[in-house]
């Protein structure tokens, strides 16, 4: 039975929108938090102990995601995380953004395999009692790239290995490289996970298709559109099963998607006093909801233009009553 995780997003998937999402809609196998950066010298502030903290992610299956090229450092990080009851870790070597890659972390430490290699090397040696697994590009600059990368994965025992078939110079752009990802269903000894373009049912259903060997998908981008998106492939697949008598398509019914959005800025609003912050959140949300709701583009530019949290709340409920 194919599993679901939800991918980290900086910013976005934080434990307040993993909990509504989590109460609304079909529930992930694996959530995994935006990454922890490493700070040797003190322990996690006070926003990175709020994402963590048991009671903050009650029923979810949460992975917290590390950042860092730095095996040491790293290794604090996760002592860190372990005194919170956490029994898998996951390591971020895909993240593409600049700022980012060019400090050599994220899909930027992928260019130095001999680091890299010492960074795992590191942190397995001293790490026995707690899952590992990593999140990769295929390298920086070319997918060629991938095959030194992948030997080093294959020598130690990473819980998971999740894919995301592009270099790092791809971003998001470039078609995602599936041939290297077959590469990597051939050729690596631990289980995969694909992440990329997982945006619509008919996407999902032709990577399972195409790689029936791979029983576990990260989507992000792609189920901050639609949150619903899992519910809506569930429906499919019981039409196509004939277990269900007729189908006339599929769409997150408004009330729940407004239950969703007003738990999540209820949330926010109690988190921080501060008007601007809970704005800046909702706001980021609708930037991707904007592709769910392609009829009213207008009014959501118009949410994204509000000052104020009561203004946000009038035109969030226009839009709403608009909706069939």
């Amino acid at each position: 039975m194919a599993k679901y995780y939800l991918a980290p997003m900086e910013g976005i998937t934080t434990y307040i929108f993993r909990n509504a999402y989590h109460k609304y809609f079909r529930k992930m196998d694996k959530y995994y938090t935006p990454f922890f950066v490493p700070h040797s010298k003190r322990g996690l502030n006070l926003k990175e102990q709020e994402e963590i903290l048991p009671a903050h992610n009650a029923g979810l299956f949460v992975v917290p995601q590390i950042l860092s090229n730095n095996g040491n450092d790293c290794v604090q990080t996760i002592e860190k995380l372990k005194r919170y009851g956490y029994e898998e870790i996951n390591l971020n070597f895909g993240c593409p953004s600049r700022t980012v890659a060019s400090k050599y972390r994220g899909s930027g430490f992928l260019a130095k395999t001999e680091e890299l290699d010492r960074f795992l090397d590191t942190v397995f040696s001293n790490e026995k009692d707690v899952k590992i697994s990593v999140k990769t590009r295929l390298g920086r600059d070319e997918p060629e790239e991938f095959e030194r990368i992948l030997s080093i994965y294959n020598q130690y025992p990473l819980e998971e290995l999740i894919i995301h078939p592009r270099v790092q110079k791809d971003y998001y752009m470039h078609e995602v490289r599936l041939s290297w990802y077959a590469y990597a269903e051939g050729h690596s000894r631990h289980s995969l996970c694909y992440n990329g373009e997982l945006n619509t049912v008919k996407n999902i259903q032709e990577m399972q298709q195409r790689f029936p060997q791979t029983d576990c998908w990260m989507i992000g981008r792609g189920m901050i559109a639609n949150p619903g998106l899992l519910m809506e492939l569930e429906a499919e697949k019981l039409k196509n099963e004939k277990k269900i008598q007729s189908y006339g398509g599929f769409s997150i019914e408004k009330e729940r998607m407004a239950a969703f959005l007003q738990d999540i800025c209820i949330h926010y609003e109690e988190a921080s006093p501060k008007e601007i912050y809970v704005l800046f959140k909702m706001k980021e949300i609708w930037t991707y909801l904007m592709r769910y709701y392609p009829d009213h583009l207008e009014k959501i530019r118009k949410i994204k233009k509000t000052q104020t949290i009561e203004e946000y709340k009038r035109e969030v409920q226009e839009i709403f009553t608009l909706l069939r």
